[in-house]
């Protein structure tokens, strides 16, 4: 099957998102885990590395999948395939 130009330029704009936003989660997730230990300091009664993990990362993910859903509504619509409601 042949895609075509609009298809094409659908997922390469698709693939780019996804890919950026894999790599956000993987900072968020891996990096700044990682480096979260080295914050010595107290937040609201804890220590502000287990604030980052255990919090933090969870506003991000919510994000992400929050951006990640407007984003490809609005690209469906762009393109003609959104759902109809």
């Amino acid at each position: 099957m042949q895609l075509t130009e609009t298809q094409r330029h659908y997922w390469s704009k698709n693939l780019r998102i996804t890919a950026v936003l894999v790599a956000i989660w993987f900072v968020v997730t891996f990096v700044v885990g990682y480096w979260a230990r080295d914050l010595n300091f107290e937040f609201f009664g804890w220590p502000f590395s287990f604030w980052v993990a255990a919090q933090g990362a969870l506003i991000v993910y919510v994000g992400i999948i929050w951006f990640y859903a407007w984003y490809m509504a609005k690209l469906d619509q762009e393109h003609g395939v959104a759902e109809e409601e």
